[in-house]
């Protein structure tokens, strides 16, 4: 992200100096990723306290998604004007500022303006953090740092979903976010004490200001058109097409700016290779099937199957034990087996997972909900390495933070749509059960009329009788419906592995620390 002399300029941390370093790096990560996850299980609370629906509430994810995949490629750019730890500092304390902001939105409308500002500023943190702690290791020690690195991004999200259900059930919501005060305040004090002697050198780099502004013009088009879409009935309304018109537009000029610029803010020409195109691809769609997952089992879980905060998040929780065990095999074996044949393995684990869950039904107990949630952490093990390796294999470093920063926003941007997707056929697909199981409902049915004379019986009115039957079916709705999310998810999955087999194996010299560098 900075010039190769800038780099090496500084010799690398020793003792306790590298170990504070690696704990403060390490700390706004954590709180990074933490954010991305936290608030999954705290949505209903947070939608209820509000006054809006929990589906809408999903815009508190999804617009921290759009603003951080919109931020990451600026990163570079950045870097070379402000100087790698005064643009991290800058980052960590606005992310603090953005959290405490966040905490103290007193409406839906001002929590997701504070929330996609807190995902803008957030962009540098998760490049920068790799950057400094490969400058405070020496080379032959490079797979050490990434290594205890990634391990602190696959703690959070095990923490996440159980911090987030416990505070939202025990304190209250806008405290998942006040958390991120003083740990982000501690991380940028150990960060300044000792990383702003070490600061890169700055140059005047021309940004491409026409091409920042189409990406934020489609993006935000697309995002609104999709979050949107359901509470005002897709194209039925003049809206929505206004919406998807100026996403199509601004798309198609933003590829005609970006392929001309000389100075682009997304190289594009990066898709000329098969490796980079296909990996990024099977990355990103990988990742947007899998986030919107992630938000549709909680959800589920706590309006439809009785589950507290804090017991949708120890669902949630297990997914990271196995990940942070075999992710470590997997770097260090990279370089003898075929990264495709990890990434296969990978999408096939995870179209298990899937397919197990769409077994579930409202009888299913908590053990049997969560051994898929257990066994989804070896899928993201053989996920996010194999696929970054395939991804960067065969670019020049010079082009590794345009090509990294590109890949990171295709990702950031599928887990965005994911999650608006996922959401929109979830309730969609229960309207559509719920009127066609209402449909049984009637006098003819004998079955119906004996359910209600038995609620009566038990000492309900009819209109009692009538409502709870109601919400029985509405729950049996849901249920089929969640089923079939999590059956055509695993379809996906199975579909993206022929996408791996297009990319050519990348030569075994490639370095795992060196790819998992660009990873982000």
């Amino acid at each position: 992200m900075s010039s190769p002399s800038a780099q090496v300029a500084h010799p690398p941390l020793t003792g306790s100096a590298r170990v504070l370093g690696t704990l403060a790096l390490s700390a706004a990560t954590f709180m990074n990723v933490l954010d991305t996850s936290i608030a999954n299980v705290s949505l209903p609370a947070i939608a209820g306290d509000l006054g809006v629906s929990p589906v809408q509430g999903t815009w508190v994810i999804t617009s921290f998604a759009v603003a951080n995949a919109i931020s990451v490629p600026l990163t570079g750019w950045l870097t070379q004007r402000i100087g790698q730890v005064r643009l991290f500092m800058a980052s960590v304390l606005l992310f603090v500022l953005t959290s405490w902001l966040c905490g103290l939105a007193p409406s839906m409308g001002m929590l997701i303006a504070f929330r996609a500002l807190q995902g803008f500023v957030a962009g540098p943190l998760i490049p920068l953090s790799q950057t400094l702690l490969l400058s405070s290791y020496p080379p032959a020690k490079a797979g050490l740092a990434m290594a205890m690195w990634s391990i602190t991004t696959l703690v959070a999200p095990i923490m996440g979903p159980l911090l987030g259900g416990w505070i939202t059930d025990n304190v209250s919501w806008p405290w998942i976010f006040y958390i991120n005060v003083p740990v982000g305040l501690l991380a940028a004090a150990a960060t300044w004490a000792l990383y702003r002697e070490r600061e890169t050198m700055t140059r005047k780099v021309p940004i491409d200001a026409v091409g920042l502004s189409l990406l934020v013009i489609w993006v935000g088009a697309l995002q609104l058109m999709l979050d949107k879409g359901k509470e005002l009935d897709w194209f039925h309304s003049g809206q929505i097409i206004a919406f998807a018109v100026v996403a199509v537009v601004g798309f198609a000029f933003f590829l005609i700016w970006e392929l001309t610029e000389e100075h682009p803010i997304v190289d594009l020409s990066l898709f000329k290779r098969r490796n980079f195109w296909s990996a990024a691809l099977a990355t990103a769609v990988g990742y947007g099937v899998f986030f919107g997952n992630v938000v549709i089992l909680p959800l589920w879980l706590q309006q439809f199957m009785g589950y507290t905060a804090t017991q949708a998040g120890m669902i949630m929780a297990p997914v990271g034990l196995f990940a942070i065990v075999l992710s470590p095999i997997v770097g260090l074996t990279l370089h003898k087996v075929d990264p495709r044949r990890y990434a296969t393995f990978s999408f096939l684990v995870f179209a298990l997972i899937l397919w197990m869950r769409s077994h579930f039904t409202t009888q299913t107990d908590f053990g049997t909900i969560m051994i898929p949630t257990l066994i989804q952490g070896v899928a993201m093990a053989f996920f996010f390495i194999p696929l970054v390796t395939i991804t960067l294999s065969g670019i020049e470093p010079s082009r590794l933070p345009a090509a990294s920063g590109l890949s990171n926003f295709m990702r950031i941007t599928a887990g965005a749509i994911g999650t608006s997707v996922a959401t929109t056929m979830w309730e969609d697909r229960a309207a559509m059960h719920h009127a066609n199981l209402a449909e049984n409902i009637n006098h003819g049915s004998q079955v119906a009329m004996s359910t209600l004379e038995g609620l009566q019986a038990r000492g309900m009115s009819h209109e009692q009788a009538l409502s709870y039957i109601n919400n029985l079916t509405t729950q049996q709705a849901y249920m089929l419906s969640t089923q079939e999310i999590f059956y055509g998810s695993a379809f996906l999955f199975l579909m993206l592995i022929p996408l791996v087999w297009l990319a050519k194996r990348p030569k075994s010299g490639a370095s795992a620390a060196d790819a998992a560098a660009g990873a982000h």
